[in-house]
């Protein structure tokens, strides 16, 4: 996995082989942060980086001039993976192992940007359950957005905070904000 953009651009990082991960792509992650890029000052802004496997998110985030980035997931040897990378390259990335449902309805962390990349194999109910908890814990700002990775297999396009998909290759980003009242009428 490579580093696109920011204070580490073009660095290359190498995850154990022994990860049950699936990295975005380069070509993904460089459509999403095109997106982002031109909505937020990343200096900025909170993130969460929900089931973040090897951190590929967070770090690109934290390259960007980040500062407060809570990388999830229930795997010991991703958040160790996370957790050590992060100090090599001086990245202020904290760090939960916990199974990233427990998380949400535990946490009381709020964000400008929370990204999930649960595995493509979940069942829809529980990408769906992503969206719920976040919305009703009021867990993102006014103006912040989640946004969920998954394959163009899984349509999460009729929930009621569903704004808009981003497509690259067979990877989904779609993207889900507070509504406006009077747009809903």
């Amino acid at each position: 996995m490579r580093i696109i953009s920011g204070k580490h651009k073009g660095r290359r990082l190498q995850a154990p082989k022994n990860l049950p991960v699936r990295p975005t792509t380069d070509m993904a992650k460089e459509g999403l942060f095109n997106v982002l890029n031109n909505q937020y000052y990343f200096d900025s802004i909170t993130i969460i980086d929900l089931f973040s496997g090897t951190g590929n998110i967070s770090y690109e985030f934290a390259s960007r001039g980040c500062k407060n980035i809570y990388a999830i997931d229930e795997n010991y040897n991703c958040i160790k993976y996370i957790y050590n990378t992060s100090k090599e390259l001086g990245l202020d990335i904290i760090t939960y192992k916990s199974d990233v449902y427990s998380f949400l309805e535990k946490t009381t962390l709020k964000a400008d940007i929370i990204f999930a990349d649960p595995p493509y194999n979940l069942e829809i109910e529980k990408f769906l359950d992503i969206v719920e908890i976040i919305f009703r814990k009021k867990m993102i700002s006014n103006e912040g957005i989640l946004v969920i990775e998954h394959s163009k297999n899984t349509d999460l396009s009729k929930h009621k905070n569903h704004s808009h998909d981003k497509r690259y290759g067979g990877n989904v980003f779609s993207f889900f904000e507070f509504k406006n009242e009077e747009e809903e009428l």
